[in-house]
């Protein structure tokens, strides 16, 4: 399946859709990756914290996909936020990868309370300059996060990756994205175990379009300009949650699956301003 794609702030293009890791290990990651990348992905989103880089590399090499072709994009941990530490934890990361670089780079979260993710950012910038990292970016961030590594590099980011899907739908800060020009990535874009493919919004699109609710899901956020990163190790599943391409949510349909949004729909205690992962 061909993806559509999106050009970034850098000039880079980002297809809509990507193809989540975590929590794969092992060879099932192996053989989900390049299951996914036959599928048609072209974007793969590993992390340090996920302990699956060296998976990740292997699946593309033994892909035979073109390395140009491939959007591979990795986090920065919070333990490395440093600056001599982060330049470290990327070349790590590249070196575990078995690559030559890493086209999208995140900050994983911005642990706040440390306060060091300014000068991690900065290296990302850094490291962006030598060519090691293709585009920069980060993930969990706030509008006042945001706002303090743009002023202090002048680089924006150009994508924030957000958990996202229709009960935690991200509102206000998608409007903040559009107005910086990032795009927004979710996270979770399904729900996890709170996934409402039960909910009447949800069915009644699922029912009408002759696709699954997990697709109608997908195609929420791909309509919304989200680039959603769905996981799943099962060929037939990722095929399914690729293939959004072929019909359209209405206006009303889309604005009913907004609205199952809730104060209280983060998977887990994840607020950005206070969560912390190292």
């Amino acid at each position: 399946m061909k993806v559509p794609t999106y050009r970034l702030g850098d000039g880079t293009a980002l297809p809509a859709v990507g193809f989540g890791t975590y929590p794969l290990k092992g060879e099932e990651c192996v053989a989900a990756v390049l299951s996914a990348i036959e599928a048609g992905y072209r974007l793969i989103d590993t992390a340090v914290n996920y302990g699956n880089e060296r998976e990740v590399g292997e699946a593309i090499r033994r892909s035979g996909v073109p390395r140009e072709e491939l959007v591979v994009t990795s986090k920065l941990p919070g333990r490395a936020h440093a600056y001599d530490d982060a330049v470290a934890s990327v070349r790590a990361s590249v070196e575990t990868m078995g690559l030559e670089h890493v086209d999208l780079h995140l900050i994983h979260w911005p642990n706040p309370r440390v306060d060091k993710y300014v000068e991690a950012y900065r290296a990302l910038v850094d490291l962006q300059a030598e060519g090691l990292v293709r585009s920069v970016g980060v993930s969990n961030f706030t509008e006042e996060h945001l706002g303090r590594v743009i002023d202090a590099t002048g680089v924006t980011p150009v994508v924030n990756q957000v958990e996202l899907h229709p009960l935690f739908p991200q509102v206000e800060m998608r409007a903040v994205h559009v107005r910086l020009g990032i795009r927004t990535e979710s996270w979770s874009p399904l729900g996890k175990r709170e996934a409402p493919f039960a909910e009447p919004a949800v069915t009644a699109a699922a029912e009408r379009h002759g696709v699954t609710p997990g697709q109608v899901v997908l195609r929420w956020q791909v309509q919304l300009g989200n680039v959603p990163i769905p996981k799943s190790a099962t060929p037939e599943r990722q095929r399914q949650n690729l293939d959004l391409f072929g019909f359209e949510l209405s206006p009303d349909e889309l604005d009913a699956i907004t609205a199952l949004g809730r104060p209280d729909g983060r998977l887990f205690d994840g607020d950005p301003d206070t969560h912390e992962e190292m």
